[in-house]
């Protein structure tokens, strides 16, 4: 254990605290702050960790500018049963970072060089600075103004959050002037912005099932609902072996989960929303924007963080959706390989391939290979060939819409369909052995 150009330990928290939160907020990738452990990587522990936890964040948030909120963890871990804390630290977008105190100069702006932290030049600071992001969620104005956030306090209070007087002014939700900014409008009761997901019935976009759009409301609200449908999308099949029962999913539902979140978080909405796509064998994630500006695809693949929204990043982790930095792409490639990544200038794609059995499944060979949903509805239909739409609510004890995705998803799959009229007509099921 040895200090390098990402982690620096600290026996304990002191006054050049700051002067290192600084330096790895302007460098590339980020890196990360250890307190409880000598230079020589020795564990010393800390004691009275709660204080010094809010010590940390009260520094970082009111002794260094631009404004932090979203862009660092405090993590409390364990070294040989010592108690020591983890400063998690991404690169920001507002390079460079100074401390307040002592200005945007060099004395104030720092920067990582191997194991230590460096004052950074004038001319790396006008560098940083012309290449600056001028155009950010809180510095764009929102289309609207007479925004409510009832939804987004109800989220917090549940958390054990207080939410006071200055609520809004806290998640940097206005601008300069007052006026409510855009993270503000993607956080309001009502806005315009919306997530699709889209079911297609084969490998391409040709046959589409069905498209939902997810939003106008607090992203957090169009995040759940978003998390809900994947739920129900990627369900689980079985196979019955001479042995046992094996359960498994479309693709790995942690995995999706956190690259459907990341696309939220980090999307560029200056050019767009993200958009979810299920296909007969893959589901599809993707989000506007390539990799931020900075970032390299073998930086990105190591984990290292430079989240394009601190904002968004920051309410995200308040309300759990988001554990530590950096941890949610961890997550992805314990299951996948990089080669579910693509990006371009303006997309970043990520691509899930179903697992084969399912996909053989989809092709008709149900093979009891069905979840219970689908089951109970297809027996019902077996029994009842000319039941109708209310009959088969009635029966199946399900709401009419979850029986019209039901139905959709087996016709898609080709297991299901229906000849005649739709008074007259009966449902036709093919059973195990491909037949009729």
């Amino acid at each position: 254990m040895i200090e390098n150009n990402r982690v620096e330990y600290k026996r304990e928290l002191n006054d050049r605290f700051e002067r290192s939160v600084v330096s790895f907020l302007n460098y590339v990738g980020g890196g990360e702050i250890v307190l409880g452990v000598d230079n020589s990587g020795k564990d010393i522990g800390i004691s009275n960790v709660d204080a010094t936890q809010l010590k940390i964040v009260d520094r970082i948030r009111n002794n260094i500018r631009p404004q932090t909120l979203g862009l660092f963890d405090v993590v409390l871990t364990k070294m040989d049963e010592k108690d020591v804390i983890r400063v998690i630290v991404s690169c920001g977008q507002q390079r460079p970072y100074y401390i307040r105190k002592l200005g945007m100069n060099e004395q104030g702006c720092f920067i990582r060089v191997g194991s230590s932290s460096q004052p950074m030049s004038e001319q790396m600071i006008e560098d940083l600075l012309s290449k600056r992001h001028k155009v950010t969620l809180q510095t764009m104005i929102s289309p609207r103004q007479n925004l409510t956030f009832r939804q987004l306090r109800i989220y917090y209070e549940e958390k054990k959050f207080e939410p006071t007087e200055q609520f809004v002014e806290s998640l940097d939700m206005r601008l300069s002037g007052g006026e409510f900014n855009y993270v503000a409008y993607l956080f309001a009761d009502e806005n315009g912005v919306s997530v699709k997901v889209a079911v297609y019935a084969g490998v391409d976009k040709v046959d589409l099932v069905e498209t939902r759009e997810y939003g106008y409301c607090c992203l957090l609200t169009a995040t759940q609902r978003i998390l809900d449908r994947l739920d129900s999308e990627n369900r689980t099949f079985a196979k019955i072996t001479s042995r046992n029962r094996l359960e498994r999913e479309r693709v790995n539902t942690v995995a999706l989960r956190e690259a459907v979140i990341n696309a939220i978080v980090h999307n560029n909405y200056t050019l767009g929303v993200p958009l979810v796509e299920f296909f007969s064998d893959r589901v599809v994630v993707t989000s506007c924007g390539g990799l931020v500006e900075g970032l390299s695809v073998e930086d990105f693949f190591r984990c290292r963080s430079m989240p394009r929204n601190r904002e968004l990043m920051r309410v995200f982790r308040d309300m759990e959706l988001v554990e530590q930095i950096g941890s949610g792409l961890s997550r992805i490639l314990r299951v996948y390989d990089r080669s579910v990544f693509e990006f371009t200038q303006s997309f970043t794609v990520v691509t899930f391939p179903f697992e084969k059995a399912f996909i053989s499944s989809s092709n008709g060979e149900i093979n009891g290979e069905i979840n219970g949903e689908i089951k109970l509805l297809l027996n019902v239909i077996r029994a009842h060939p000319d039941v109708t739409i209310p009959k088969l609510v009635e029966l199946t004890g399900k709401s009419k819409n979850t029986v019209f995705r039901i139905l959709k998803r087996c016709q898609a799959d080709g297991f299901l369909w229906r000849e005649g009229s739709r008074k007259d007509g009966r449902w036709i099921v093919k059973n195990d052995s491909g037949g009729k």
